[in-house]
């Protein structure tokens, strides 16, 4: 039981990580924000989606794809006997996906190719995981 409770909070800690290397560290180095932005704040994020470069919001989406992945791949090696770590970072990623998402104006591109991800992401990070469960 312990060890599915770590397993879980490692591997959201891990799919936090992947979503940050993708979207702030490798997005925002590739694709800089326009002088003066702030991605903290959701407000402004709001207001200026339209300066925001195109490249930057490709790599958000790599980023939940990515992050999903890696957190159900890291919860189910650490638990070894049980999805549901697994399974529980995947709809915890699912929902911040799915708040980021709807919450900020997006063009229905994105949108798509976010909800495509997300499943996309799910099915590649079950996969892994359960590669890891049961053995």
């Amino acid at each position: 039981m312990l060890r599915n409770i770590v397993a879980t909070i490692v591997g959201f800690i891990a799919a936090a990580l992947a979503v940050h290397l993708f979207e702030n560290l490798l997005g925002h180095t590739f694709f800089p924000l326009p002088k003066g932005s702030d991605p903290s704040d959701m407000e402004w994020i709001k207001n200026n989606m339209a300066s925001i470069p195109t490249g930057a919001k490709i790599f958000v989406v790599i980023g939940h794809f990515m992050g999903i992945i890696t957190g159900m791949f890291v919860a189910g090696l650490i638990s070894k006997t049980s999805m549901i770590p697994a399974y529980s970072v995947a709809g915890i990623m699912i929902l911040a996906t799915a708040f980021v998402t709807f919450g900020l104006p997006k063009e229905t591109g994105f949108v798509i190719a976010e909800v495509v991800g997300v499943i996309a992401g799910f099915f590649f990070g079950k996969s892994l995981a359960q590669r890891n469960v049961f053995d």
